[in-house]
């Protein structure tokens, strides 16, 4: 079955390029979630509309389950930063996972606890309903794609020892 979620890692560009090479994520797009404002601007986000900068991943869950996705996730943020990742600050940059379906939020629940186990300084990872999402403008989509050379705050390094053993 098809399901849906929406991670806020920072600058989205890197974190669609990732959550691309996951196996059983069928679609990823980059968008703004959760502000103030009807359709905003990438200036409008970068202007404070309060919306995150998101990826929607479109999943299939009889190949990868949440928390798998949670779990990588994790790995490419750090979570105990409040609106920044890597030379990213600002509201938009705020970490976050927003779901859909609101049997996700205790599981999401459960691997944020989890997660904090591993860190003295608190978790600054959002765990909310969506509560509006608007896909980017098409330059921002597949970003890296087309601008290999392009920023990305996630090491490509990190990204590919992530993805080696995610068959294991």
């Amino acid at each position: 079955m098809q399901k849906e979620i929406y991670f806020g890692a920072g600058c989205f560009w890197g974190t669609e390029a990732f959550f691309k090479k996951v196996h059983g994520v069928l679609d990823v797009e980059s968008g703004y979630a959760n502000g103030s404002t009807e359709a905003p601007s990438y200036q409008d986000v970068c202007a404070g509309s309060g919306h995150a900068e998101v990826v929607k991943i479109i999943y299939d869950d009889a190949k990868i389950n949440l928390p798998k996705l949670l779990n990588y996730f994790f790995q490419i943020i750090d979570p105990t930063t409040l609106n920044q990742q890597g030379e990213d600050v600002g509201v938009q940059y705020r970490t976050g996972v927003y779901y859909v379906d609101v049997q996700d939020q205790p599981v999401i629940q459960a691997a944020l606890d989890s997660l904090q186990n591993h860190y003295e300084s608190p978790i600054m990872v959002e765990n909310l309903p969506l509560a509006q999402y608007f896909p980017a403008e098409t330059y921002h989509q597949d970003y890296l794609d087309k601008n290999p050379n392009g920023y990305c705050h996630i090491s490509f390094a990190l990204m590919a020892e992530i993805l080696r053993d995610q068959d294991k």
